[in-house]
């Protein structure tokens, strides 16, 4: 009998793993296509299969699965990245077996039509506008109102996202994003955004059953970098019931259902609105947070359905679980980091790991790569994993150099 495989398109570098050793535990054979395998630290440890292949043409991508049923029976094809999400669906549907639809993850990760959608349906979401040049920016922010948030059409991550909360932000960030300094995924178009102010949720979503809602921090403006995740979120039975409405019409607007969906929320005085809607599996500490609080592995979930197997979402356990990133608050070399050791060695401490190794350049960019390690905690109180939490990041310290200034 071939060997069963799952074939990873792509991959994240934390979620990745866990995608590989969750494809292991089920007895399949973990594949990755990568257009840089080199990109990914956890091929050479797990020492898994990797072929090189463009992850964007769909035609070569085609050919090697092709090329591999001659050798596996191929079981599925899944990623955990945003980036190829629509051609995994594509890819799928060659070759029928289960996978997002292409068209959806396409309307949904261009966030202007994503918002044109969810506006048709009577979803709550900010005032917005999508801006070609530098003078529709301005007009926009000046229709919209000071401040507003500024960011890629298409993206993930928060790149390329920031607050301007006056003129010149704005003209600094513009100035940013079309001079060549940012790079672009498609054909430059920059949404601006209200700027939504009340307490951050985000609701983990598979098919159409809400797993889990938790409590975000996303640091100070003008940037948007994760610094800590909560689950779950303390909400009262009428917040939690308008959230989880809200969720659901963001998937009947967008035609959403299949597998994993990501919802982002703010809470203002007008209740929940919707800041943006991910179709794919959250990335970061998430899935391995909603391992701990409730006990559903949503990653293996996630391949049991890819595989056409039967998913169990039933939660297990009621924990309170966090994490927290660690980020740095200067650009430098990073001359050392420790106390993740022993951080680890706390009772209750589910996770401490690092991103960077000594003698690292940091170069801040305001996004998701700025963090230098994650602590992650859990308990059956809130207070415990809050104090748990506290605790171990304490132990953690590190020290940068910042950059010589050029001589003169």
């Amino acid at each position: 009998m071939a060997t069963r495989a799952l074939i990873l398109i792509e991959g994240t570098r934390y979620n990745g793993p866990l995608y590989v050793k969750a494809a292991q535990r089920l007895g399949l054979h973990p594949i990755s296509f990568s257009a840089d395998p080199a990109r990914y630290d956890y091929h050479a440890p797990e020492e898994i299969e990797t072929i090189r292949v463009n992850t964007n043409n769909l035609d070569a991508l085609i050919r090697e699965c092709a090329r591999l049923h001659a050798t596996y029976e191929i079981a599925g094809i899944t990623t955990a990245e945003e980036e190829v999400y629509a051609t995994v669906g594509k890819l799928c549907r060659h070759f029928g077996m289960p996978g997002p639809k292409p068209e959806s993850v396409e309307r949904c990760c261009d966030k202007f039509l994503q918002r044109r959608c969810l506006a048709e349906a009577g979803v709550a979401i900010p005032a917005y506008r999508a801006a070609a040049n530098a003078t529709e920016v301005e007009r926009f922010a000046a229709e919209i109102g000071l401040p507003v948030v500024l960011k890629p059409a298409i993206g993930s991550g928060s790149s390329g996202v920031r607050l301007c909360r006056n003129v010149d932000e704005l003209a600094e960030h513009t100035n940013y994003l079309l001079d060549g300094k940012y790079i672009w995924r498609s054909s430059p178009r920059i949404l601006v955004e209200e700027f939504a102010q009340g307490p951050n949720y985000s609701a983990e979503v598979m098919g159409s059953e809400i797993i889990g809602i938790a409590a975000m921090d996303w640091g100070e403006p003008p940037h948007f970098v994760a610094r800590e995740c909560t689950y779950p979120a303390l909400l009262t039975d009428d917040q939690l019931r308008r959230i989880t409405d809200a969720s659901q019409s963001c998937l009947r607007a967008l035609d959403l259902g299949w597998g994993p969906t990501n919802i982002e929320f703010k809470w203002t005085k007008l209740g929940p609105v919707v800041i943006e809607v991910n179709p794919r599996l959250a990335g970061g500490t998430i899935p391995r947070l909603v391992q701990l609080a409730y006990g559903v592995d949503l990653i293996a979930e996630h391949i049991k359905l890819v595989i056409g197997d039967e998913w169990d979402l039933h939660s297990r356990h009621s924990h309170v679980a966090a994490a927290r990133k660690l980020v740095p608050d200067r650009d430098g070399i990073l001359d050392w980091i420790d106390g993740d050791s022993l951080a680890a060695t706390i009772s209750g401490v589910a996770e401490v790991k690092l991103y960077v190794e000594p003698k690292t350049p940091i170069i801040r960019t305001g996004d998701y790569r700025d963090c230098l390690a994650h602590v992650m905690a859990a308990s059956p109180s809130r207070a415990q994993t809050e104090t748990t939490l506290q605790r171990a990041v304490e132990l953690i310290s590190w020290s940068i150099t910042p950059f010589s200034a050029p001589s003169r």
